[in-house]
């Protein structure tokens, strides 16, 4: 394992921190649609086909729109990653004919799997890792052989696990610090900045999320100029301003996001030849990638895939209508059985309604067809009316006829 420069130890021994479908309401072209019968249970055929072709619009510019990139999938997931820690003694044997047999030696084992992995493709031990630090006791193994390193590199090659060998027939106590190999990369915050959000290790985007939320909640941006925040007490002892461009903050928090904390896990080397078999074991949460994402992403891009979904969803879209349409007629049964003699005349009357509303008939139909409606007091002074503007449409007819005649 080859070795380097001591990784940085901050902090305290801790984890990683952890429309629906369907047409729309029927409505005649050119006219309002408060004005329509609410009450209405079973469309005109006309009414019908206008539905039709407004969901089948509807469903055209859908499709245009929609991209299968837009598809919302899975992103990351927190899985457990089981830690097994053990060691081995080899004790010196005098009569061994290579010199590792005749010194005493240990070998330590750092290993560890994913619970519960669905995926048919086994993530490697390493690629849960950024950097490996195992240190050895100082005193006995000296300043220069006490720390074995391993950090990721463009260049490494993907291992089950780690092991570390050393002469030696005595217990040694080691630490191992773990860093995560955090995707998307995550910060530890400033202790004053990790206090007033409330947020120890996060990614930068959801820190500056964070911001925003205490500005809004405070009621710190400016009411005259949203572009500034007008920093109270806390904002002041942490960016050393009374105000600010919100723009500013992330050039600001430079200062203020260190490398998150390693995981630290002490453990003892045992040589003693009773304690072979003892193996610790540490859970730790860690993010994956959802197994299923590369297969929907492989799915979705295949031409093919995209041809059956778009049948599919026509094939939908058409059994919904169907639906809506059943659902349309089986109302109107109900309602009819339910009371006939009522809904006839409610539906005489909506569909008088409409007729009126469609022909631009003036007054009301179902009135005017009964007998009443003419013996009402305005009746006679009515007939009056239509029949002087017959008469004066009339007279001017006979005046257009005799100035023709004598020009």
């Amino acid at each position: 394992m080859p070795s380097g420069a001591r990784m940085p130890h901050q902090g305290a021994p801790m984890g990683p921190p952890g429309p629906p479908y369907g047409g729309s309401p029927a409505v005649r072209p050119g006219l309002p649609s408060p004005v329509m019968e609410p009450s209405r249970k079973r469309p005109a055929p006309s009414q019908q086909v206008q539905q039709q072709q407004q969901q089948q619009q509807q469903q055209q510019q859908h499709a245009k729109r929609r991209k299968m990139a837009d598809k919302i999938l899975p992103q990351r997931q927190k899985r457990k990653l089981r830690l097994y820690i053990s060691n081995t003694f080899n004790p010196a044997r005098p009569d061994a004919d290579d010199s590792d047999g005749s010194i005493a030696s240990w070998e330590l084992r750092v290993e560890g799997k994913l619970l519960d992995d669905p995926g048919k493709q086994k993530k490697k031990f390493s690629s849960f890792f950024k950097s490996l630090v195992i240190e050895l006791d100082k005193e006995l193994y000296g300043p220069d052989n006490h720390l074995v390193e391993w950090h990721r590199t463009p260049t490494t090659q993907e291992t089950d696990g780690f092991q570390v060998k050393r002469p030696g027939d005595v217990s040694v106590r080691c630490t191992l610090l773990l860093m995560l190999d955090y995707q998307p990369p995550q910060f530890k915050l400033d202790l004053r900045l990790a206090r007033l959000l409330g947020i120890h290790t996060q990614t930068r985007s959801c820190i500056i999320q964070a911001l925003w939320q205490y500005v809004k909640t405070n009621k710190l941006q400016d009411s005259h100029d949203k572009e500034y925040i007008n920093c109270d007490k806390y904002f002041q002892q942490i960016f050393d301003c009374p105000r600010l461009k919100f723009s500013e903050i992330p050039q600001r928090l430079t200062n203020l996001l260190l490398p998150p904390d390693p995981i630290v896990i002490n453990h003892v080397i045992s040589v003693d030849p009773n304690d072979q078999k003892k193996t610790a074991c540490y859970d730790i949460d860690v993010e994956v990638e959802d197994p299923l994402k590369s297969q929907m992403s492989s799915f979705l891009l295949s031409t093919a895939n995209q041809q059956e979904i778009a049948s599919l969803d026509n094939k939908i879209h058409e059994t919904i209508e169907s639906i809506n349409q059943l659902k349309i007629q089986r109302d109107f049964m109900l309602s009819f059985s339910r009371d006939p003699k009522g809904y006839i005349q409610d539906w005489l009357k909506s569909q008088s309604r409409d007729l009126k509303l469609m022909t631009d008939v003036v007054g009301n139909p179902e009135e005017e067809r009964r007998a009443a409606f003419y013996h009402e007091p305005w009746s006679q002074e009515a007939v009056s009316r239509y029949f002087y503007c017959k008469i004066q449409q009339r007279r001017q007819e006979l005046e257009q006829a005799l100035a023709v005649r004598n020009t």
